[in-house]
């Protein structure tokens, strides 16, 4: 039997499914939550694996969400492609 820790930055299956498409950086396929802190830092992290023709948006989500919640978002690749330089 194998048991996985629960980390700041994962989500339970059951909280997932209890958040709406709002809270999440992709609403349509409810792919990248950003619900706190730790979950915008995962999306920075994760954002080169999302499809190109979603990136735009994504990094616009991510952007206001982060200036939400008093999270410096890094990334020159996001702050670009959200329109920020």
């Amino acid at each position: 039997m194998t048991t996985t820790a629960k980390t700041p930055d994962r989500l339970t299956a059951e909280e997932r499914r209890k958040l709406p498409a709002s809270a999440f950086g992709i609403p349509e396929t409810r792919e990248f939550p950003l619900v706190d802190a730790a979950h915008i830092r995962a999306a920075e992290a994760y954002f080169r694996y999302a499809p190109d023709d979603r990136k735009a948006a994504l990094a616009r989500r991510i952007l206001a969400r982060a200036r939400e919640l008093g999270v410096d978002v890094q990334s020159r690749t996001i702050r670009g492609w959200g329109g920020e330089m």
